[in-house]
């Protein structure tokens, strides 16, 4: 689907986080004719996992229909390995189960991440999440 139109229901649905700035490829679920979940797919943020053979899931975003959201996850593996990426990876934060991963075939892949992007000489404006993070990797 259209980042524009990915992002856009990002925007209204994901429970946490703005829509990301750019993508690799985004992908939508729909049930009877109406967009009900979208995924967005990007370049790993974390330098060290930018490797050309790793893609990231920087945002699912679901209306709360059932199993939409586990669709949409083995959807974006199934799309990254089409398009030659080795390894998928995303996200949770320790509030959440992680059931529609384990239900894609995502395995947890140890702790990553946290804390704050503001630094001394480079002011940020924390507005995510700075705990420790979940790496699920497909």
């Amino acid at each position: 689907m259209p980042f524009g139109q990915a992002a856009a229901f990002c925007a209204v649905y994901h429970r946490h986080l703005n829509p990301p700035v750019g993508h690799l490829f985004s992908l939508g679920v729909f049930w009877a004719g109406r967009l009900v979940g979208a995924a967005i797919v990007g370049r790993p943020v974390a330098r060290m996992l930018d490797d050309g053979k790793t893609a990231e899931i920087t945002r699912v975003a679901v209306d709360g229909t059932r199993n939409a959201c586990s669709a949409l996850l083995a959807a974006c593996r199934r799309e990254a390995r089409k398009r030659s990426y080795e390894r998928i990876v995303t996200y949770t934060l320790p509030s959440e189960s992680g059931v529609s991963l384990r239900a894609a075939g995502f395995r947890p892949d140890g702790e990553a991440g946290g804390g704050t992007w503001n630094r001394s000489k480079r002011a940020r404006d924390d507005r995510h999440p700075t705990m420790k993070k979940l790496r699920w990797r497909g």
